[in-house]
């Protein structure tokens, strides 16, 4: 999911010079062929093509072709033609917007309209991405939310007894968690971001900022966002030294491998998503985990049960050939029986509320905590604008900065707030 998080936001940047308007022939037998071109690959692509294979022998006047491409180039180049290559995509909805903005997504109103489709199962902080200017243009197929995953073997070493609550606390702790030899080299870290963007926009919303105003504005320098930056700061390199920090988090290995910093026990508590317990599984099974809400500031109890939302989306280009049919395969994704099997198997959260008690996500070790979060009223999600991408591009340089302490928080994220004064859609 990382990986193709990452490929959506450089991807995203190509939006500006694609103009508009499918995919998809006659099959045998006279059904409609429909092509799903999808960004999913290896295990996750074979659970995908199982439910494909359901969906075809469901009914008889559709046959769904899928393709594994995890090209966003690719993607966004034959959407900018007058006949696409395919019907059906999936994408992230921080992107929605900008696509939508460029008319090279097709509204889904008519549809949900005419099938009287509801769409009031799909959590309130995931729908709001999926609409611009009032018409909705995709729809989420799986669910992400942020928790504190803690190494209980290195709590018991450090006598603690179990996560924070508060940030005061979480503070605590990161200091009795983070080991130093006596010539001050880190060897073990209290606090280490499993990924940089996501964790300190998280930070932000933990804090009770917000990136984005209800218009849809950015809003980077919010003093929440600041002072969740400066937790960080205050916390790791502005404690450690940078230099040291720097030297310590480059020795981490893959994140998707065994050499995975938490994995490892380099690091004691970080910020991810409910992705992990499929990971931990595969690439660190004996270590000794733990998960639990993210913690908040003492004198803001409001803000307890606060996660980030992200999603994975379902989208029909503007240029698609078959789009009614393709909107109803996209039907199909989203009923409670394929999305089970789909998040399941990707070990993702299921995007409607009604199955965030299906037992058969008890299989999943402590998956409870990340379903859990769904139902937060606090549960925060970054606006998909038009300039989502150059947001996002100036938001990561700016944390680099934080992180490395060229820059202080308030200084990183007001030079953001400058240039997001240029922003257009």
């Amino acid at each position: 999911m990382r990986r193709r998080l990452l490929g959506a936001l450089a991807a995203s940047a190509l939006v500006a010079a694609l103009g508009a308007c499918g995919g998809g022939d006659e099959a045998s037998g006279g059904k409609t062929e429909v092509v799903f071109s999808y960004l999913w690959a290896g295990e996750e692509a074979a659970a995908l093509e199982k439910i494909i294979t359901d969906f075809n022998a469901s009914q008889d006047k559709i046959t769904v072709k899928g393709v594994s491409s995890p090209d966003f180039q690719k993607q966004l180049t034959s959407m900018s033609g007058a006949q696409g290559s395919f019907d059906i995509s999936d994408h992230f909805g921080s992107g929605v917007g900008a696509w939508a903005s460029k008319g090279i997504l097709t509204p889904l109103d008519d549809f949900i309209k005419a099938d009287g489709y509801d769409t009031k199962d799909f959590p309130a902080a995931a729908m709001s991405q999926m609409v611009y200017q009032g018409k909705t243009y995709s729809m989420p197929i799986a669910l992400h939310t942020q928790m504190l995953l803690y190494n209980k073997k290195l709590y018991a070493e450090a006598g603690l007894a179990g996560p924070p609550k508060t940030t005061e606390e979480w503070a605590e702790q990161i200091a009795k968690l983070t080991k130093r030899g006596a010539d001050g080299t880190i060897t073990q870290l209290g606090y280490a971001n499993a990924e940089i963007n996501t964790s300190f926009t998280t930070l932000g919303f933990m804090f009770g900022g917000s990136w984005d105003d209800q218009s849809g504005a950015s809003t980077p320098a919010n003093p929440g966002n600041v002072a969740g930056l400066s937790f960080y700061t205050d916390n790791i390199p502005g404690k450690y030294g940078v230099e040291q920090v720097r030297k310590f988090t480059s020795g981490f290995g893959e994140y998707a491998s065994a050499q995975n910093a938490f994995y490892t026990g380099k690091a004691a508590t970080i910020i991810d998503g409910e992705w992990q317990p499929v990971a931990i599984k595969k690439f660190a099974p004996t270590l000794e985990w733990g998960v639990a809400p993210l913690p908040y500031p003492s004198a803001q109890p409001n803000l307890a049960g606060t996660t980030q939302v992200t999603t994975s989306t379902l989208f029909i280009p503007r240029n698609a050939k078959h789009p009614k049919e393709a909107w109803e395969f996209m039907k199909y994704l989203l009923a409670k029986d394929a999305m089970t099997k789909f998040s399941l198997a990707l070990g993702n959260l299921p995007a409607r509320t009604s199955l965030v008690d299906d037992p058969q996500y008890k299989a999943l070790p402590q998956f409870d905590a990340w379903l859990g979060a769904l139902k937060s009223t606090n549960a925060r999600s970054l606006a998909s604008s038009p300039w989502a991408a150059q947001y996002t591009a100036d938001l990561a340089q700016a944390f680099d900065d934080i992180a490395q302490q060229r820059k202080a928080p308030n200084d990183g994220l007001a030079g953001v707030a400058q240039k997001a004064k240029s922003y257009a859609p």
